[in-house]
């Protein structure tokens, strides 16, 4: 479905992705895992158009997305979640949900998209009115996710989503991912949680000093050396 090839890209004259390649298959979950300063958030704005590509090519469902803007990548079907959540505080939680449906395509659908989210996220129903800025760390993770999949996208490109979380809260976000999966979503999931990534993923990549240094299927991965591969031991 998402195809990066030889990718470099980065920021100014310095430059952090060095020939990445990689494919996110179809009704898949592809994690990318790696240390800080490995690349993968670095890779995800490159993805989203919010960065300049140096070289190489990204593709979805074989339409080139190179140089095209970040406002027009929202209308190949594509959205991300990004790291720290970055939901309007000042805003009611229903109101950043529809937000994530701002897109004139998008707008007939607005109350069943709604309906959708808080059936998947109850306690954002219990909470629809409240502003966005009294969340809790896990609640406006949940609402972040909502918002993104208020646009119904072909796929969910979410960062570091159990940043900062309690272990109960993380587990309650696996679940999800697991459900979402489970529905034939394709997702990308940048998470530093290796063994918690690797359990829900159908493909695992490994980012070190912005180069891809292992690409495996899930079931195949063995951890020990994952661990070794992620500390350069």
């Amino acid at each position: 479905m998402l195809e990066v090839t030889n990718l470099r890209a980065g920021y100014g004259a310095i430059n952090v992705l060095w020939d990445v390649s990689l494919t996110v298959g179809q009704g898949q979950l592809t994690t990318i895992i790696g240390p800080n300063g490995a690349g993968k958030t670095t890779l995800l704005r490159a993805i989203m158009g919010l960065i300049p590509i140096g070289q190489g090519q990204v593709t979805l469902e074989g339409k080139v997305l190179n140089g095209m803007p970040t406002w027009e990548i929202s209308k190949v079907s594509m959205a991300m979640i990004p790291e720290g959540r970055m939901i309007f505080r000042a805003m009611s939680i229903e109101e950043n949900l529809i937000v994530g449906a701002f897109a004139p395509q998008h707008r007939a659908r607005v109350k069943d998209n709604l309906e959708r989210a808080y059936t998947m996220f109850p306690r954002l129903r219990e909470r629809r009115r409240q502003l966005a800025g009294s969340l809790s760390g896990g609640e406006a993770q949940m609402l972040a996710m909502a918002r993104g999949l208020m646009s119904e996208p072909k796929l969910l490109i979410i960062d570091e989503p159990s940043l900062g979380l309690a272990p109960v809260v993380v587990n309650e976000l696996f679940e999800i991912l697991a459900r979402l999966k489970a529905e034939g979503r394709t997702i990308i999931l940048v998470e530093q949680n290796t063994e918690r990534a690797v359990g829900v993923a159908d493909h695992v990549y490994l980012m070190q000093g912005g180069k891809v240094i292992l690409s495996q299927k899930a079931s195949e991965v063995a951890l020990d050396h994952l661990h070794d591969l992620y500390f350069a031991r």
